[in-house]
């Protein structure tokens, strides 16, 4: 997308940022008191606030390049959750085996990657389209795929097999990888009070996950 910079923020503010997935739900409550739930939206989308991993001068000077250049809401670019990063639990390394993406038909030659929450009542699939370079790791029926099997898009998050190698009808398609979210500033105007800063007070920097 031309309106989004293919740029991580900096990874030393971002990891000490908080924040985390906001969904919507519409709650009536009926004539009997009980209540009727809708989901407004098919996704979560994640929120977070950059201010609190903002600790010297040099974080604030390296965040407010990197505002202006983003030309404050204009330009989306990429964050690092500190909580959910990964194909696979936290500590872990990818594997290939992480996350079912797909099964094949046979004729079928691109997935796109996903990660898979719950499973016991109501599994939420979340698309991953901002996986990390060269991270991507993908197997088929249990068998790890080669690099010249697949390509992985680092900006779509889209895995196409080469000719020769697309799974065949049936056949299990699972993927390990790193991931980032795409999000955008959520204000065109970054107010920061030095003296405050100095003090010990935390400039408000908030971030928006920017949904398909």
């Amino acid at each position: 997308m031309s309106d989004f910079h293919e740029v991580r923020f900096p990874l030393d503010v971002s990891l000490q940022g908080r924040g985390g997935p906001e969904r919507r739900t519409e709650i009536v409550t009926l004539g009997s008191n009980r209540e009727s739930r809708n989901a407004r939206w098919a996704h979560s989308r994640r929120r977070y606030e950059a201010g609190y991993g903002v600790k010297t001068l040099a974080q604030l000077a390296q965040v407010i390049a990197f505002f202006e250049e983003r030309r404050g809401r204009l330009y989306g670019f990429r964050w690092r959750d500190r909580a959910d990063f990964a194909s696979c639990t936290p500590g872990a390394t990818p594997a290939p085996s992480d996350q079912i993406i797909g099964t094949g038909d046979g004729a079928r030659a691109s997935f796109q990657l996903a990660k898979t929450y719950g499973g016991a009542f109501s599994a939420y699939v979340r698309p991953i389209a901002k996986p990390v370079g060269g991270s991507v790791r993908v197997a088929v029926n249990g068998v790890e795929k080669a690099g010249s099997a697949f390509s992985a898009s680092a900006t779509t998050g889209v895995v196409s097999f080469a000719p020769g190698h697309i799974p065949t009808a049936g056949a299990s398609v699972t993927a390990g990888f790193l991931f980032d979210v795409p999000v955008r500033f959520d204000m065109d105007f970054l107010e920061i009070d030095l003296e405050a800063f100095e003090a010990g007070a935390i400039p408000r920097i908030p971030i928006l996950e920017i949904m398909g």
